[in-house]
């Protein structure tokens, strides 16, 4: 794929990543940025050795940004909690193929409650696993990381895994997202857009003390397309 050809580039600042005791400051700092959209993590501690955010939080960050809200589901049973999280204001739900049994199920769910479907694979999952929903999603999320904790290094193999999807995604479903999660920095985004990815959730790379957020996402996309950000 040439560079005229590659998807616009979308940077999602994990809001879990944020100062929580300046969450408001942090989704108003991020739209200032000109982020894309806000990601929002939910673990439940079964799927992933983590436990996050849930409704409370979802309704603060609807309420407290314009920028669309990225619902990334590491939980088991999305086939119960899924609709519930579009129904309450996400504009994307995802949720993990390996969580359900019944995926077209989970993912004509969310769509009726009016969000846009994505689903999610771990990095041990084969592309296989998803391969015949394509059609049916608006987002693939690849996992470059094992989920459940922000800060991880890419997995380097994973990046192999970002071009097959993107060879799978151009033949069944060209206008679904290719997002990858997980070691996202100014140092592998440029590797990961030459694969075909055009999503990018980063969080330890946009909320830290080394730059304010604008400066974070504005080194995330310079990076991305090979241009020098001037510090």
């Amino acid at each position: 794929m040439s560079a005229s050809e590659h998807p616009p580039l979308a940077i999602g600042p994990s809001i879990l990543s944020a100062d929580f005791l300046r969450f408001g400051e942090a989704l108003r700092q991020s739209e200032d940025a000109k982020a894309n959209y806000i990601h929002f993590d939910v673990m439940d501690g079964h799927f992933v050795p983590n436990i996050s955010i849930g409704f409370p939080l979802l309704d603060a960050t609807v309420r407290g940004t314009s920028l669309p809200v990225d619902v990334h589901l590491m939980i088991d049973n999305p086939d119960r909690w899924a609709p519930e999280f579009a129904a309450q204001g996400a504009a994307q739900v995802t949720f993990h193929a390996e969580a359900t049994y019944n995926a077209h199920r989970v993912a004509a769910s969310i769509v009726e409650r009016g969000a846009a479907a994505g689903i999610a694979i771990n990095p041990a999952t084969s592309l296989a696993m998803v391969q015949e929903m394509l059609p049916f999603i608006s987002n693939l999320l690849v996992m470059t990381i094992n989920p459940g904790f922000g800060g991880q290094e890419l997995i380097p193999e994973m990046v192999g895994k970002v071009r097959r999807a993107r060879q799978l995604i151009d033949a069944l479903n060209p206008a679904c997202a290719l997002q990858v999660d997980g070691g996202v920095a100014p140092d592998t985004i440029a590797m990961l857009f030459a694969a075909g990815a055009n999503s990018f959730v980063a969080g330890s790379s946009v909320f830290n003390d080394e730059r304010d957020v604008a400066a974070n996402i504005r080194a995330l996309r310079d990076a991305a397309i090979g241009r020098n950000s001037g510090g």
